[in-house]
């Protein structure tokens, strides 16, 4: 039994070494950093973060969801940066799993993690269009986007063939069942292609590869005086949240495929930490759980965390004994493999799903979406969070008025739900509408919370309608244009 375990694990983490190699490489192209920081990222969530207690079966590394933000990040504080941030990251992580937070992710609205991812993919595709015709791109998400009009006049024809081939690859080659559950797309596509170009010789721009040691930085005492300055202190909380929800978020639907061990989500969460703690200090990129790599080592027959320790092994083996491979790969191929990877972090089925019975859903999810195409991915997720919390407001302060007409004994206007200052507006029009000439007892003692704004606007209307304004707790007013209010909660 055991030793079956062990040959399910060895090639399970062969698979997840395939899936994971293009995509180390293509995320650290498309955050502006030399590929081999993609592979150290690899490295060490396979050695370090795979190896911690926490979630058994899902894989960690670098990821498409943080490449924005690792670009936004490159171009405004430099690349001999990135170590300091990375790990200020994981500290935060840390502190977050030790004080138990880390169930706490699964509070956050899924609209505005789908905006989020939404948003990403949008800025992720419209930046990768431009290299997928080697041809430069805009700095903002929405000069991205306008600039796309362009684009077709600036493209290289030859870069822009090569990437369309990838995306054809990536979409017909899983259509060949027996072929994707031995070699995965995301390699074949990036092979044939950087065969083809290799061998017609095409005059494409191919990854530049410097070598591991070259591209490693350790960060110096100077660099960590910069955990001091405001917006460096915004981005590594940036990166530490962001990380966090991803990771955890991808532990819950990796849960769903099978059938072993829970995630413990503090322990992955200071799991979590740990790695991008050890990334920092090799300079590499932040990291996080991710579920493309997850699933396949799920679905490739893993058992324990061995296959994903293993997945870093031979991503370091790689890296050490063939760097000069990566060479050989056009940066119109990646470009092409993460437009694909861009275009399913957009939720089209999802929000087709919501549409039918949860229209305020998909408000939250375009605005965070659009926010951080607009903006950036901080201040997007930000302004979908608010909005996220006051649709939650506005949808629990329901308030509905009754009202009972008793003949010559008045009326009995009874209001139910929750009286929040949100939906004040609408209570005090019914109140208002009601004739002045006739006694009212305004029975509140079906709300089941008031605020002080509600309560005093209550009163004062009792007190305008010809009332004392004050509470009683039994009894209709007497007299013509008199109100009284039973049960103030």
């Amino acid at each position: 039994m055991r030793s079956d375990v062990r040959k399910a694990d060895l090639l399970a983490s062969l698979v997840v070494f395939l899936v994971a190699l293009p995509l180390c490489v293509g995320v650290a192209i498309a955050s502006g950093v030399p590929a081999e920081l993609g592979l150290v990222t690899g490295i060490v969530g396979g050695l370090v973060a795979g190896a911690l207690p926490g979630s058994s079966l899902q894989v960690s590394g670098p990821a498409a969801g943080l490449t924005v933000l690792v670009h936004e990040a490159v171009d405004s504080y430099g690349v001999e940066a990135l170590g300091v941030l990375v790990f200020g990251a994981g500290l935060v992580q840390l502190g977050l799993g030790a004080l138990r937070l880390g169930r706490w992710f699964r509070a956050v609205s899924a609209a505005v993690v789908q905006g989020m991812l939404a948003g990403i993919g949008l800025v992720l595709v419209a930046g990768q269009l431009y290299a997928l015709g080697d041809a430069s791109a805009p700095a903002s998400g929405l000069g991205k986007l306008a600039g796309l009009v362009s684009l077709p006049g600036r493209a290289d024809p030859v870069a822009l063939s090569v990437g369309a081939a990838t995306i054809a690859v990536l979409l017909l080659w899983p259509r060949w069942r027996r072929g994707a559950r031995v070699v995965p797309a995301p390699l074949v596509a990036v092979a044939v292609v950087s065969a083809v170009t290799g061998l017609f010789d095409l005059g494409v721009r191919r990854v530049e590869v410097h070598g591991l040691a070259d591209a490693v930085r350790l960060p110096e005492a100077a660099d960590f005086g910069r955990l001091t300055e405001v917006g460096v202190i915004g981005t590594v909380v940036a990166f530490a949240l962001i990380a966090s929800a991803e990771s955890l978020f991808s532990a819950t639907a990796v849960d769903r495929l099978h059938r072993g061990r829970r995630t413990d989500y503090d322990r992955e969460l200071m799991a979590q930490g740990a790695g991008n703690a050890v990334c920092g200090v090799l300079g590499a990129l932040p990291m996080t759980a991710v579920i493309v790599r997850s699933a396949a080592n799920v679905q490739a027959g893993a058992r324990t965390k061995a296959s994903r320790v293993l997945h870093g092994v031979w991503l370091l083996l790689f890296t050490a004994v063939v760097p000069g491979v990566l060479g050989l790969i056009p940066v119109a191929a990646l470009a092409g493999l993460l437009v694909h990877a861009g275009c399913k972090l957009v939720p089209v089925r999802e929000v087709r799903g919501l549409w039918r019975g949860h229209r305020g859903e998909v408000v939250v999810l375009v605005v965070t979406a659009g926010a951080i195409v607009v903006g950036n991915l901080l201040e997007g997720v930000l302004v979908g969070l608010a909005l996220a919390v006051a649709k939650t407001a506005w949808e629990a302060s329901h308030v509905h008025v009754e009202t009972e007409d008793r003949g010559e004994a008045g009326l009995v206007v009874r209001v139910l739900g929750h009286a929040t200052f949100l939906r004040l507006p609408k209570l005090l029009d019914a109140l208002e509408a009601l004739p002045r000439d006739r006694a009212v007892r305004l029975e509140l003692d079906g709300l089941r919370h008031v605020d002080h704004a509600c309560a005093a606007a209550l009163e004062g209307w009792a007190a305008g309608h010809g009332g004392s304004g004050g509470s009683e707790g039994n009894g209709m007013s007497g007299g013509n244009g008199m109100a009284t209010i039973s049960r103030m909660p």
